[in-house]
């Protein structure tokens, strides 16, 4: 993953529906997905690969929550280059399938919704759906996301 924050952010007013972006990718590993799981979700099926077997997940698979901090790190380096950050107002989380170590995963994002404030002239809501994708072109998390987005200016 890029330390590298895009020059160029848009803000409410540059946004439309069916607007798209692209992440870079990012490949995760057995050691992230152990040490992820350790400090934040140690669940056998995360941290212990002959647990795992039995499991559900039949191998060793990441965190949901794993999964969803690549995400929002692909969309903060640029894979949604929004003014002011990614400011989650609300949202919705589905995990299709596992995320697996040597998935290569990037994010697919698309507006779904722009909506100015009535209250708050300086900003506004931008409803937005991020695919996380593997290399098998597998989506292994879909989150839509009501963002809070500054306006350029005030309506």
């Amino acid at each position: 993953m890029s330390d590298q924050i895009p020059v160029s952010r848009l803000h409410l007013d540059d946004l439309h529906v069916g607007q798209r972006f692209t992440s870079a990718a990012h490949t995760i590993d057995e050691a992230q997905i152990k040490a992820f799981a350790a400090q934040f979700d140690p669940q056998p099926f995360h941290t212990d690969e002959e647990a795992a077997k039995s499991s559900l997940f039949r191998g060793l698979a990441a965190s949901g929550w794993h999964t969803a901090a690549i995400t929002m790190r692909l969309n903060v380096d640029g894979g949604l280059p929004l003014a002011g950050g990614i400011i989650g107002a609300g949202g919705e989380i589905n995990w299709p399938i596992a995320t697996r170590p040597g998935d290569t995963l990037h994010v697919e994002s698309e507006v779904i919704e722009v909506t100015p404030s009535r209250s708050k002239p300086d900003r506004g809501i931008a409803v937005i759906v991020s695919r996380t994708i593997n290399q098998r072109g597998e989506v292994v998390q879909i989150l839509t996301a009501k963002l809070v987005v500054p306006r350029r200016t005030a309506a």
